[in-house]
């Protein structure tokens, strides 16, 4: 394979691999015989390969990449790291151990050759075919040329997606085959395929016009193959949140200021102009830089709907601000790098009926939406009479709903809030379901007054909470006694996804 096909293993985990390349290059067996090998015509099918099993990670590369071999490597997994820098040098298929499924894979690559380490057990190697020749190299001191190989096809447009966070014996490995056959190989942190702009940029390249084919990935953090397609699909080309990236959490923290426009009374977002506000909660989310990994992004989020002890016009005890006057402070804040959340109060009308009254914003890329239990009333009670209470059935109505809305549209993930100050303020709380990947459902604990009485309503909150919803926390500055600092916030545990200040 000419060495123009061979991109670097661009990824410092790689750097042992990558560095013997060279080595290898140089070293290997005598002879000036050349082999061989037949790329696939056409570049694999996108799937999630397990990686723990070194063997048969190997086998599923060299039946997904090549089409025949006169030559492959054969390694045992003491000796895979460096003959993976061979594998990659010389554009081989690569196969771990000597069992029958290494036997049947060299028989259908049509190999006459391997390569092994030498001081291995030769006789094994011998055995996996009647008149397999078998070359020895010492990856580390041989001084003989390495073996001529041609390739039969262009390079492969193929990418390998690893993820940095998991140890995988397999990782060197399948990033050196697919190197050797002209691939790419790229870090998803997390196998988040939209945390960053970075992750992004790398699936937008990757998958070009068909997200079926041509990406692999390794490891479970990837999640389950049958859905890897779709996942790449939603991210590639997808509009992005501030601050870089698709998908809520894990990328980012948000720190956010509470209140309607032009209502101090209701909390800070209130007491100031727009222009005032975006500057303030800015200056608020750099209190915390440095208090975390992930970066921190301001955030709004705006009482939309307001409960009201008068039932009004309408008759349902809330008061709707203006799509136009909310308009107003999402655009600036999406100019400005900031998330919006659109608070509901809804009075005895509920919450999906208040939502759809503002679809149009909720199709802006950075705009979630937020359920205040608190303020959902049943007809004939009143604000401040009754605490109110939403089912999960109603919030599951709102959740499909913005989930549908959201990939119909082909929006990055939202955030959807849940307030909560008590267990009963949300019933048969156990069923709600968080599983719709388009929505990032965030529980926001709003116990305020003393510190230990806000970490007991923070540990109550968590009990029995379904899987997949993350944990915000709220900050009063007049409730609170003392209020907690951006150090004593991000002690609590679990560390708040989303923070809000009224």
């Amino acid at each position: 394979m000419d060495a123009g096909h061979r991109p670097r293993i661009p990824r410092r985990t790689f750097a042992a691999a990558a560095a013997l390349v060279a080595l290898a290059g140089a070293s290997a067996c005598s002879g000036e015989e050349e082999y061989s090998v037949v790329l696939v015509s056409d570049p694999p099918s996108t799937t999630v390969l397990p990686g723990e099993d070194l063997a048969a990670t190997a086998l599923s590369l060299s039946a997904a990449l090549f089409e025949a071999a006169d030559i492959a490597v054969v390694a045992t997994e003491d000796t895979v790291g460096p003959l993976a820098a061979l594998s990659a040098a010389s554009g081989v298929p690569l196969l771990v151990g000597t069992d029958r499924a290494v036997v049947e894979e060299l028989s259908r690559l049509g190999a006459r050759a391997v390569l092994t380490a030498s001081g291995g057990d030769a006789a094994a190697v011998e055995a996996l075919g009647e008149d397999l020749e078998v070359l020895e190299v010492d990856p580390v001191t041989a001084d003989e040329e390495a073996p001529q190989v041609s390739a039969d096809g262009a390079p492969l447009p193929v990418t390998l997606f690893v993820d940095p966070e998991l140890d995988l014996p397999s990782q060197a490995l399948a990033a050196a085959v697919v190197a050797g056959v002209g691939g790419t190989v790229a870090e998803i942190p997390g196998g988040a395929l939209g945390r960053s702009g970075d992750s992004v940029a790398a699936v937008t390249s990757a998958v070009d016009e068909d997200p079926a084919v041509g990406v692999l990935a390794l490891g479970a953090s990837f999640g389950p193959s049958e859905d890897f397609s779709s996942a790449l699909a939603r991210t590639a080309g997808t509009p992005q949140l501030p601050g870089g990236g698709t998908t809520v959490f894990p990328g980012r923290r948000m720190i956010a200021t509470y209140g309607s426009p032009g209502v101090p009374s209701l909390g800070i977002l209130g007491e100031q102009g727009l222009e005032e506000s975006i500057a303030r909660v800015q200056a608020l989310a750099a209190e915390y830089d440095g208090l975390t990994d992930e970066q921190i992004i301001p955030a709004f989020e705006i009482i939309t709907t307001i409960a009201s002890e008068e039932a009004g016009a309408d008759g349902d005890h809330s008061r709707e601000l203006p799509v136009d006057l909310v308009r107003e402070w999402v655009d600036a804040a999406g100019e400005a790098g900031v998330y919006v959340v659109l608070d509901l109060q809804p009075g005895t009308t509920d919450f999906l009926t208040q939502a759809e009254i503002y679809e149009e914003l909720l199709l802006a890329p950075h705009v979630g939406l937020a359920l205040d239990p608190e303020w959902r009333l049943e007809p004939g009670q009143k604000h401040l009479e009754q605490i109110g209470a939403v089912s999960a059935e109603e919030v599951n109505q709102v959740a499909g709903w913005l989930a549908d809305l959201t990939a119909e549209h082909s929006l990055p993930q939202k955030v959807l809030i849940l307030h909560q100050f008590s267990r009963s303020t949300i019933t048969e709380r156990q069923d709600i379901d968080a599983s719709r990947p388009e929505l990032a459902i965030t529980l926001h604990a709003d116990g305020h007054g003393a510190p230990g009485d806000k970490l007991g309503t923070y540990a109550t909150l968590q009990q029995d909470l379904p899987e997949g919803i993350a944990m915000g926390w709220k900050n009063f500055y007049d409730e609170d006694s003392p209020m907690f600092t951006p150090e004593q916030t991000y002690e609590v545990d679990p560390r708040p996804w989303f923070v809000s200040y009224q």
